[in-house]
């Protein structure tokens, strides 16, 4: 699964990154894998995990039970979804339609992994996709200041490409707002600028075609700061008026869209802030999630001049790379440099870090450049506050995102992740199963998304490439993607 890299392929700590990158294979390019032998599985059943989340999600994903005994199953096997129809027609439950949990049990058993079909390749890396929230629209963000929106409604056409503004080594996030009109984008600068993506313009050009406005975070607290930090992590509160960014200078930040001002800065973490996000529709709880390996939990209600966070969860062993609420205000899943996604509970937090990552950790590291260190793999933590825990996938190089599978479609059943070996992982989130694998890039897959409503999943990766998996797919066979590699110089 771990694939060593030679030092000397590296340009300079991975900081001269500019161009596409097409590595040698890590997975057979357009190869699905349907579940996972005991041999190549990594993570153990999770006869542990909470037994709350475990219900919520039956009941999110179950069928009734008067449609489960129509008739006999070997246990623990998911309902015919033949017998489904059957019971709904002589009404077995009493309702006389399949509510949203049946319909989730039926959807949730075809995951996209038919595929992949090629929806654009770029000549830069990819480094941030997902969809709308109606999944109408299709973002991606490239290395290279392209930021594309596709209609996924009219055939993935580009509704708009928007060249970024004073781009700072990379499109580091985007975000759409509930609205769909605006798009906020990042890099490595305190400056996040916002375009109207409602425009006529299909060429978006800065200041000439459209207006990038400028939201300027150093504008908070400390003057002397001025361009010194980046924006790693930027996200919409639910009703647009504000914007949550996690930084480089270790501190979450809140913008405030009517007043055209930060509203919040707090010195949150002791380490780069890689991720952030409002925890529900409230917009009063926020995740952080930073390099110092802490989660944390903040409450704006009640914060006290001395930033401290309404908790702390410890479990990893590495810094954090993405956090996904899953919008309850209670559970949310995050992804860390230790080559695992954990699941927590909020109501499970300590009130303050208890345990130093120097405790346990005896070995030097860097993951922009080198393998995951073997001896670190059989290291537990000591205050391990997480409810479960899902390995199989690598994180290195990048900071790859992990999310929560649809509530419309799966009842937030799955958790699926990109990964450095250039592969997609889907997970079991009760059982921890492993029950797909998407392979074909041939380079990290940063970001994936999956779409709301329908069996459809888009990865994007480092070979510039962003590709489609359905169920069933379009009926079509898909085209074999070739491409041509493009080998990057070594250094002595």
């Amino acid at each position: 699964m771990y694939v060593t890299h030679n030092r000397a392929a590296i340009d300079e700590m991975g900081y001269a990154m500019s161009r596409l990158e097409i590595e040698p294979d890590h997975c057979d390019s357009g190869e699905v894998v349907h579940g996972v032998s005991d041999s190549q599985r990594s993570n153990k059943p999770l006869n542990d995990l909470d037994n709350e989340i475990a219900q919520l999600t039956k009941l999110k994903s179950g069928p009734h039970q008067m449609l489960s005994q129509i008739a006999p199953r070997r246990r623990g096997l998911p309902v015919s979804t033949v017998k489904m129809l059957a019971g709904r027609e002589c009404n077995f439950s009493g309702r006389g339609r399949f509510s949203s949990a049946d319909c989730c049990h039926v959807l949730s058993r075809y995951l996209p992994v038919n595929g992949p079909w090629l929806i654009d390749e770029m000549n830069s890396r990819a480094y941030v996709s997902h969809f709308s929230a109606d999944g109408s629209l299709f973002v991606a963000g490239f290395q290279g200041s392209h930021i594309r929106i596709y209609n996924v409604d009219e055939g993935w056409k580009v509704q708009k490409n928007i060249l970024a503004k004073s781009l700072r080594w990379t499109i580091t996030d985007t975000s759409l707002s509930p609205d769909q009109r605006h798009l906020v984008y990042a890099s490595m600068s305190p400056i996040v600028h916002i375009v109207n993506v409602g425009s006529a313009e299909i060429e978006s050009l800065a200041n000439v075609t459209d207006i990038h406005d400028g939201l300027d975070f150093s504008s908070a607290g400390d003057e002397d700061r001025g361009y010194s930090f980046g924006i790693f992590s930027v996200k919409f509160s639910t009703d647009g008026r504000e914007v949550v960014a996690g930084s480089s200078d270790d501190s979450i930040y809140v913008y405030d869209l009517e007043a055209n001002r930060p509203s919040l800065q707090i010195s949150a973490h002791s380490s780069d802030v890689n991720t952030v996000c409002f925890a529900d529709e409230s917009g009063h709880l926020i995740y952080s999630g930073s390099d110092d390996t802490y989660c944390k939990v903040w409450d704006r209600r009640c914060l006290n001049a001395r930033d401290k966070p309404a908790g702390v969860l410890m479990g990893h062993l590495e810094g954090i790379t993405f956090i996904d609420s899953r919008g309850d205000g209670r559970y949310f899943i995050s992804n860390g440099k230790d080559q695992a996604i954990k699941l927590w509970d909020i109501r499970k937090m300590s009130s303050e870090a208890t345990c130093s990552q120097e405790d346990f950790r005896n070995y030097e590291w860097d993951y922009r450049w080198m393998d995951y260190p073997p001896q670190a793999k059989d290291v537990k933590h000591p205050c391990d506050l997480s409810v479960a825990t899902y390995r199989g996938h690598s994180v290195l190089r990048t900071l790859i995102r992990c999310y929560f599978s649809p509530e419309y479609s799966t009842g937030q059943k799955y958790i699926y992740t990109g990964s450095h070996n250039s592969c997609v992982y889907i997970y079991d989130l009760v059982s921890g199963a492993q029950v797909a694998t998407l392979k074909h890039h041939k380079s990290p897959v940063r970001d994936c998304s999956w779409h709301p409503y329908y069996p459809m999943l888009l990865s994007s990766s480092w070979d510039g490439d962003i590709v489609k998996w359905e169920f069933p797919g379009s009926g079509e066979a898909p085209a074999p993607v070739i491409k041509n590699r493009v080998w990057r110089r070594s250094i002595n």
